[in-house]
């Protein structure tokens, strides 16, 4: 598992699937809709980190302990449904068997390593992946953080929601124009 890895498979994975798009119109404005809501959830969650120095718990952390991972997922999945290409969703069910568990076994170590009984208690009520619906409260703590756009940039993500939008625009005028 190599830390810097984390955005740039799926980014390369976006690229790939947006240059060999044929969409389908109807594939394309469904794996659109969700791989947008992907992005948008990454750039939601990324607002809350102050990486290593604080437990972040709050926004999205209330309801998954890797939301960054959930909006990869999401994003990859998305954008190869919208290309419309028979080998995009085994490629990227592939990369998400071959990668993610091994990168939340990682990250989880370290959270607890660094903090402690604090992220004990946090993620035993909190999924890694999927939240949970219907019953249970949210995992946040009661000193409730504020989500920042300065803090969600410092992790790159405005550069990632425009490489996600470029790509969008290009599957649309595939798909649609």
């Amino acid at each position: 598992y190599f830390e810097g890895a984390r955005q740039g498979f799926a980014v390369v994975l976006v690229i790939l699937y947006t240059i060999t798009a044929k969409p389908i119109p109807v594939l394309a404005a469904i794996g659109l809709l969700v791989g947008l809501v992907g992005t948008f959830w990454r750039l939601y969650a990324s607002g809350f980190i102050v990486k290593n120095h604080e437990l972040a718990t709050d926004g999205a952390y209330r309801f998954v302990r890797h939301p960054l991972y959930t909006g990869n997922i999401l994003l990859v999945l998305g954008f190869a449904l919208a290309g419309s290409r028979w080998w995009a969703i085994p490629l990227a069910l592939f990369f998400f068997w071959f990668y993610y568990p091994t990168a939340i076994e990682y990250e989880d170590r370290k959270l607890r390593r660094i903090f402690g009984a604090a992220w004990e208690t946090w993620s035993s009520r909190t999924p890694a992946l999927m939240p949970r619906f219907g019953g249970g409260e949210a995992a946040g703590t009661s000193e409730e953080r504020r989500w920042s756009l300065a803090v969600s940039n410092t992790h790159g993500e405005l550069l990632f929601v425009a490489m996600a939008l470029i790509c969008a625009a290009w599957i649309v005028w595939e798909a649609f124009l």
